[in-house]
């Protein structure tokens, strides 16, 4: 059969080679610990399965969806960004329905850039940012991002070569893998350096309302003039444990918003309606689930970072998303250090190079468990790394 040559390019997806490798250790009794993917265990809040219920009595909602979306869930867009961050939004211009927020990164580069454009993307980052720079034909320049810089972006270090060249900038903050915040004068930094070179502005705030101990993540489009040329990607998987509803939205620029609505519009038709209407009232909701979640998660984070210091592992307390990122004892790779921690401790975890080059060093763990779990996590990581018996 014909395959395209961009799909041959393709690495096998990390995430699937590391959960057929799970399947195969638990088919012989390993009692295997997943902390690879991040994926919250949480239920979703009842509030929003009862709305969902409803709807799907409803039969107008088993119709097709406007290909925006429904108007009851853009509005309610519009009404948590102007409630939650004082942004004012126009939902019929400025607010767009996904089918997850990772379905609506890779379609806007697809609508956004040519072949042969490069788009500036975080090192380390969500993987999907490459990849879908890749299928669109488009060439990928890393952003350097720094641990004792707190992650957060070094323009200075972007070239003029680069600066003429790119067509798009992708941001991520509370930040996968890092979990690095920011405050609102690095996105102002990131506007100014937009609006300066011609360069789109793309904000994946996928984890903005998982956070800890009172920071509040600030939107992008909170800097004056931002939707000149930004666009922020938004979630409900995350910050309402809704990972398999597949439901978010894109806000700000309506010139890149029109341009994704039309490439969307001739391969899909969003989202089914009494899903997009459940995640309306989850939007529309006062958050007080949102903010129970994340004690627990909070409480999670406590411990696997308690945990890890005490194993002698180097990390910085988290203040957002559901990740934790940290350095691995000396002498192991990345790719080392989690296949065998996979093989010999069973856990899973996502090494630092997935994620970029500057990932060397590091890996991801996923605060996807309960605290009883993440016990016997700690449990077997100190067992593990006292062992010190690998080379890389």
């Amino acid at each position: 059969m014909y395959v395209s040559d961009r799909v041959k390019e393709l690495p096998p997806y990390l995430f699937s080679r590391f959960q057929k490798r799970k399947e195969e250790l638990k088919a012989i009794g390993v009692d295997v610990i997943d902390l690879g993917i991040g994926a919250p265990d949480l239920p979703t809040p009842k509030f929003i399965i009862d709305k969902l219920c409803e709807e799907v009595q409803n039969p107008m909602n088993h119709r097709y969806s406007p290909y925006d979306g429904s108007k009851e869930f853009r509005e309610a867009v519009a009404h948590f960004y102007q409630n939650h961050y004082g942004v004012e939004l126009d939902p019929d211009t400025e607010v767009l329905a996904l089918i997850g927020s990772k379905e609506g990164i890779a379609n806007l580069i697809q609508a956004a850039i040519n072949p042969g454009d490069t788009v500036l993307i975080p090192d380390p980052g969500y993987p999907v940012y490459q990849t879908a720079v890749h299928l669109a034909g488009g060439t990928s320049t890393y952003l350097p991002l720094d641990a004792q810089n707190g992650y957060v972006p070094m323009f200075e270090r972007v070239s003029e070569m680069d600066k003429q060249a790119a067509k798009l900038l992708f941001l991520n903050y509370p930040g996968n893998p890092t979990a690095a915040t920011v405050e609102l004068n690095t996105f102002l930094e990131a506007i100014t350096f937009g609006k300066k070179n011609n360069i789109a502005v793309i904000h994946d705030a996928a984890y903005d309302l998982v956070t800890f101990d009172g920071y509040k993540s600030p939107s992008i489009l909170q800097v004056p003039q931002a939707k000149e040329v930004a666009v922020e990607f938004g979630s409900l998987s995350k910050s309402f444990n809704m990972t398999g509803w597949r439901i978010g939205y894109v806000v700000g620029n309506k010139d890149l918003i029109k341009a994704l609505h039309t490439y969307k519009s001739n391969i899909d038709t969003s989202q089914f309606l009494a899903i997009q209407k459940a995640a309306a009232h989850a939007l529309r909701s006062d958050l007080s689930d949102v903010k129970k979640h994340n004690e627990i998660f909070k409480a999670r984070m406590e411990r696997m970072y308690q945990g890890l210091i005490e194993a002698g592992f180097e990390v910085e307390k988290p203040r957002g998303s559901i990740f934790i990122w940290t350095k691995i004892p000396a002498g192991y790779t990345s790719a080392v250090f989690s296949e065998k921690l996979l093989e010999e401790a069973g856990i899973i975890v996502t090494p630092g190079t997935a994620f970029g080059p500057s990932g060397e060093g590091y890996i991801r763990i996923s605060l996807s468990v309960q605290l009883d779990r993440i016990d016997e996590v700690i449990r077997r990581i100190k067992e593990f790394t006292s062992k010190g018996v690998i080379s890389s």
